[in-house]
């Protein structure tokens, strides 16, 4: 993911689990799209239940586009065995946004710190390859406060500029949130910023 770009690619759906057989251990793939680290703890705890005869559920995950965030976890296999793995095959699909877990049942055959590796990574990559990856729109959310005389020619300048109204509060004064892509973000803001009666400013979360 190059800095200039306008674009990112995630995922559009959870992908269908899948099983990836490794010397008789089990492991089964799966891969969620995510916009918070709040998603991941229900997703993880819904894996266990699932799989009640699980030894691990080891996951890694990606937020974030321009600076994004990461963590890996082994869920007690061998330190890096696991997690990292997984996280290198989000990384080499250049995805982000995303969840992908690797839930293993052991076969009673211990396959190494090597093989563990090979076999996380490979579901990983399995789980990534079947998913629905889509490439999205970076965008930059702006905030516009107004009075009602204003509100024509504001709703003139969304349409023109093809812009996204993401939620909005008309009463005495009018409020809304609009979204516009990142690369464009400047020059629409300065556009509302030089409107008589219109206040504009980013809207960050």
């Amino acid at each position: 993911m190059g800095m200039q770009t306008d674009t990112y690619k995630t995922i559009s759906r959870p992908s269908a689990e899948l099983l990836y057989k490794e010397r008789k251990s089990k492991f089964y793939g799966n891969a969620y799209p995510i916009q918070t680290e709040e998603e991941v703890k229900p997703l993880i705890e819904a894996l266990r239940k699932k799989h009640r005869t699980a030894n691990h559920v080891c996951y890694a995950w990606q937020l974030g586009v321009e600076n994004p965030r990461y963590r890996a976890n082994d869920d007690g296999e061998p330190n890096n065995s696991a997690g990292m793995p997984i996280y290198g095959q989000i990384q080499s699909f250049e995805v982000t946004n995303v969840l992908v877990t690797v839930t293993r049942i052991f076969g009673g055959t211990k396959l190494g710190v090597g093989g563990l590796i090979g076999a996380y990574r490979e579901t990983a990559r399995l789980s990534l390859d079947a998913a629905d990856i889509v490439e999205r729109i970076l965008e930059q959310s702006i905030l516009l406060h107004f009075g009602y005389p204003q509100m024509e020619k504001v709703m003139r300048t969304i349409k023109q500029d093809q812009i996204t109204i993401v939620a909005q509060r008309l009463e005495i004064d009018c409020e809304l949130l609009i979204a516009i892509q990142k690369s464009r973000s400047k020059e629409v803001l300065q556009k509302f910023q030089e409107m008589y009666g219109v206040a504009a400013k980013f809207k960050t979360f």
